[in-house]
């Protein structure tokens, strides 16, 4: 049976983490983005699918491409960030189902319908963009993730050349800075969205 986690540490993940709009001039390494893409990626998906496609954006040049296809205050955000990361999605994830989920041998046949495989690219792309986002805060790192862009641009950008992905959401990554965050918005008590059956 596995102990809760300490209260430092359900604090750095949850309570008193928060999502940022700028960080520190502190680099991200390409080790510490490997670290991330290792813990992320043990988060269940449908039969171990792993739609997520990731682009992490760390040259000047990269971020500026992705940065001109943000809305608003997101393009500063994305320039100015150590690192910027497309979530993406495959639509055509269950190509990989066979190595990924070998106890089925003809679970490629699971999935004729395209528009069934976009519902569940979206739906588990998304649970491994917070998982993402978890991986980071267990890690000392901080994010910002936004949905304030033009799809279909970064995927011209960024999926031109594999149709099958698109973007998902998109998140800043690094040491963030406290200066760039408001005050906590609020979080409803129990009772107001749940309910026990």
């Amino acid at each position: 049976m596995t102990k809760p986690l300490p209260q430092e540490s359900l604090d750095q993940i949850f309570l008193t983490a928060r999502s940022f709009n700028g960080y520190l001039d502190t680099p991200v390494s390409e080790d510490q983005i490997h670290a991330l893409w290792d813990l992320m990626k043990m988060g269940p998906t449908s039969a171990n699918l792993l739609p997520a496609r990731l682009v992490w954006c760390v040259s000047p040049e990269a971020k500026e491409k992705l940065a001109a296809l943000a809305l608003n205050t997101n393009g500063d955000k994305i320039r100015k960030a150590p690192v910027s990361v497309i979530i993406g999605m495959d639509i055509d994830f269950h190509e990989q189902a066979p190595e990924l989920f070998p106890h089925v041998p003809n679970i490629k046949d699971w999935f004729p319908d395209p528009a069934v495989r976009e519902v569940m690219a979206l739906r588990n792309s998304s649970l491994q963009g917070a998982y993402f986002i978890m991986a980071a805060r267990a890690l000392g790192l901080d994010t910002g993730p936004m949905s304030g862009f033009d799809n279909a641009g970064v995927d011209a950008a960024f999926f031109g050349d594999t149709p099958n992905i698109k973007s998902n959401f998109i998140s800043t990554l690094g040491y963030g800075d406290r200066a760039t965050i408001f005050d906590r918005l609020p979080r409803p008590a129990f009772g107001k969205f749940n309910r026990i059956d």
